[in-house]
């Protein structure tokens, strides 16, 4: 199986092609270009590059939160417009699961998070177990704090993956590493494998109609909700 992979929900815009469980290409840009200007050229040359034609790919899997809101759109619209273009099936990740992909480490809590705005982040807690990915705690909203607790919970050594520089300033206790940085952000390889892992070819064939984890509302529509709440 063919699988084209799109993760623009955080800064890095990551693409990636996968046959069956084999990285053929990803190409990655971490510079702050915007994803509306970088994602469709990484996606062409990706093509170019490996010589497979769009009418070959059998899966596109995208990156769908939490995350930025604008990224997470930009995505989401694209794979779709791809997915009908090309009648291939389509199938949405969890954006900080598809991240613990990018270790496959047993014996270690993985905890990727990002950036939620105001102080806190987005957060969830998985474990390698016998080859496969466990989900230890869902995502949630959470202060430094909460996050550290959360991870102290689990009473095992864990790694910190994603926009984990406030935590590391905070300072870390010993049983909390940070990954690699070559690891810690999103891949395009990983959403592939998960999307790989998670895929049901009839629920896939459903084109329209995902919604991105947002998590959280928008600083607009909260702003617009306290207006409301002052006239």
């Amino acid at each position: 199986m063919l699988t084209l992979a799109i993760d623009t929900a955080t800064k890095v815009c990551t693409v990636a092609l996968c046959r069956d469980q084999k990285l053929l290409a990803e190409y990655t840009i971490n510079m702050g270009m915007t994803h509306s200007e970088g994602l469709l050229p990484q996606l062409e040359q990706l093509l170019q590059r490996t010589g497979i034609a769009k009418k070959e790919i059998d899966l596109l899997a995208v990156s769908m939160g939490p995350g930025s809101f604008t990224g997470l759109r930009i995505g989401l619209a694209t794979a779709e417009a791809m997915a009908y273009s090309w009648q291939c099936c389509l199938h949405g990740v969890d954006t900080l699961k598809a991240m613990a992909y990018n270790i496959p480490l047993e014996g270690k809590v993985l905890s990727p998070v990002l950036d939620a705005q105001k102080g806190n982040f987005y957060q969830a807690l998985y474990q390698w177990q016998f080859g496969r990915l466990i989900e230890l705690e869902p995502v949630e909203v959470v202060s430094a704090e909460r996050a550290l607790e959360r991870i102290a919970l689990q009473g095992t050594p864990a790694l910190l993956l994603g926009e984990c520089n406030r935590l590391v300033k905070k300072g870390l206790p010993d049983w909390v590493q940070v990954a690699p940085e070559a690891l810690r952000m999103p891949k395009g390889s990983s959403v592939a494998f998960a999307a790989l892992e998670e895929f049901n070819p009839e629920a896939d064939k459903k084109i329209f109609g995902l919604e991105p984890y947002y998590i959280r509302r928008s600083e607009a529509e909260e702003l617009w909700e306290k207006r409301q709440q002052q006239q």
